[in-house]
Parts: structure tokens; sequence; C-alpha cells
């Protein structure tokens, strides 16, 4: 007399059921929900947001660089004072230097004393520095600005109201960069986590979403630079 006979017709059914199930099917992974295109509002403005915080305010969406021309952004302008013959790129040279340089006319720079931070290097010439946009203005075109009307990307191109926004570099260092987004281009590690946050802050402060590399990018420097802040104020639509 065989014992137990229901518990071992249902071990014999569990055995053929094994069998029969494809080994795809048992072992597929969980499919994760796609990213969505903007993973929380972001404000008008906020101070000393953690880097990751804030790269979730930043959307996410293709880019295009078609119809760019660098002269869709008129640059350099006549600065924050029109009357002082220095445009947007020579105070921003003026606002950066570690030692001042002396002014004459038309704003011509002599002497000074400057720190590249893109490749860490002291530069002693005003014309070995590059004003650098944070986001290039490539960048910008590709992520909305042709959208934008000619004034707000002039204002863009010569925008001084945000420290993040311009920069003054070695020309060798700002070539290397070019109009690289942070999936294709990083400077020395010492400045990486606070270029990506500059960069986040520059791209909140315009508004401007980021593909899918390149805040693939932004993540992986978010994770590696946790004490890395960012701050910002929207520039109206």
């Amino acid at each position: 007399m065989i014992k137990n006979l229901p518990r071992i017709a249902a071990v014999l059914a569990l055995s053929v059921l094994s069998l029969t199930t494809p080994a795809s099917a048992a072992t597929a992974p969980l499919s994760l929900p796609a990213r969505p295109a903007t993973l929380a509002p972001a404000p008008a403005a906020a101070q000393d947001v953690p880097l990751f915080q804030a790269l979730e305010w930043i959307g996410e969406a293709p880019e295009s660089r078609n119809g760019y021309s660098r002269d869709l952004f008129r640059h350099w302008n006549k600065g924050l004072n029109p009357t002082d013959g220095c445009d947007t790129r020579k105070e921003v040279i003026l606002s950066e230097a570690k030692l001042a340089p002396e002014t004459g006319a038309r704003c011509a720079l002599t002497g000074g004393r400057w720190f590249s931070e893109y490749d860490q290097v002291w530069v002693t010439a005003a014309s070995s520095l590059d004003v650098d946009h944070m986001v290039p203005l490539a960048e910008a075109w590709d992520s909305g600005a042709p959208a934008w009307t000619a004034a707000r990307r002039e204002a863009y191109a010569n925008d001084q109201g945000a420290p993040a926004s311009l920069i003054a570099v070695s020309g060798s260092s700002n070539r290397s960069k070019s109009d690289k987004d942070p999936a294709d281009w990083l400077p020395v590690e010492g400045y990486r986590c606070e270029y990506g946050g500059a960069w986040v802050a520059t791209k909140l402060r315009w508004q401007l979403p980021a593909d899918p590399a390149e805040r693939d990018a932004l993540t992986r420097l978010a994770e590696a630079c946790p004490d890395t802040t960012v701050s910002y104020e929207q520039v109206p639509q």
C-alpha cells in the first residue's frame, strides 16, 4: 500500500511544471519602469541643495543641433557697465583675477594673475585666457535654445547674473572641452565636483533639460561628490 499518495502526486506535478517552463521565463530580470521626463518640478530658486537632489529637477530629453550657429548667440556685448569700455569677456576676466591687472584704454589689460580651474594651472597673461560658457552655446541650442528669442540667447551668452555661468580658463583647456557635455569631457579631478554643481546650476537657471548620456554622467558625479551643493535662480521665460 502506497502512503502519502496526495503528496507524491503534488511533487510529480511540480516536477512536470518545472520541465515545461522556459528557462528564460524563470530567470528573466524584473523590468524597471522608465525614468520619467521630469522627476520633480524645479523650484524657481534654491540655495545649497545637494547635487543629487538638484539633478532630479532637470528633465530628460533628446537633443538636436540642427540649425545651430554660434552667431545666433550675440556675444560679447557691452557687459554690466556699458561705459567702461570692457565687454562681457573682459569683465569676467577682471572679476576672476587673483592679482588684478592694470586696465588701460579700451580695457587693455596688462599684468595680472589667474587660476584656471579646468586644468589647475596659473595664467599670467589675459590674452592666454578664454571665457568659457559653463554649458556651451551649442549645448544650450541642443537643449532648447532654438525656441528662445534672440534677446534671450544674447542674455544667455553674456550671463553675469550667476557665478557659475561664465568662467575664465586657459585657452588650451577650453579648446579641450569645446562644446562637449559631461558625458564626453570633464576637467581635472580636483575641479570635477564643483564643475558638476556649476553645470547643473546653469541648466536649472535656464530651464534646460539633459539627454540620457549627459544625465548618467552627472549622476555618477553626484554619487562621487556627496558634499557638493547647488544654488541657482531661474531666469524668467
